[in-house]
């Protein structure tokens, strides 16, 4: 039976512009520089204002398309392992999230929780969270950060290469590109 959050009715958003927001932050860790830059606060609030409104759905899209792309890759990872997705990678990203007070506020938690089962499952994140209303304004920082936290556990579980995350999606994208 299909889900109305399947994949396959998702928009898929700007997924370049997205990786290339998840990258720039994963950089920014990797060289040991603070979250609170303002410099880099000022770059990325001048990039979002000249989206515009469609802009940043798009690319609220693309993150999303991303998360689902990370989640279905250690999915996958893990069933190679006779594991489950949820029981390790989702747990593990969890408690880093607890860890992280500032970025992420204890009632966004379940929501970034659900959303990584949701795309672990095979779901939908943009799909699965629209039945619940519209992105609120406190989940937006949440949602790059749990893309970013994302990719970072990828970098991590395949022998700490930072560009792993990276090229599994720009591989996939110059692949459709050929197609």
């Amino acid at each position: 039976m299909s889900s109305p959050c399947d994949p396959h009715y998702a928009p898929v958003g700007d997924v370049s512009t997205a990786l290339m927001v998840i990258d720039s932050r994963l950089r920014a860790v990797y060289d040991g520089k603070s979250g609170s830059d303002p410099e880099q606060q000022r770059m990325v609030a001048h990039f979002a204002a000249s989206l515009g409104p469609t802009g940043l759905h798009e690319l609220l899209d693309g993150t999303c398309t991303l998360i689902y792309v990370y989640m279905n890759w250690l999915r996958s990872l893990h069933e190679q392992r006779d594991e489950d997705v949820v029981e390790h990678a989702v747990a593990t990203l969890v408690a880093t999230m607890r860890m992280m007070p500032r970025t992420f506020r204890p009632e966004v938690i379940p929501t970034m929780a659900a959303l990584l089962v949701a795309a672990g499952t095979g779901l939908s994140p943009n799909l699965w969270r629209a039945q619940y209303g519209p992105w609120t304004e406190a989940e937006m920082n949440s949602l790059e950060a749990v893309a970013a936290l994302l990719a970072e556990h990828i970098n991590r579980v395949t022998g700490g290469d930072p560009d792993f995350a990276t090229r599994l999606v720009t591989d996939a994208l110059a692949e459709l590109e050929q197609d």
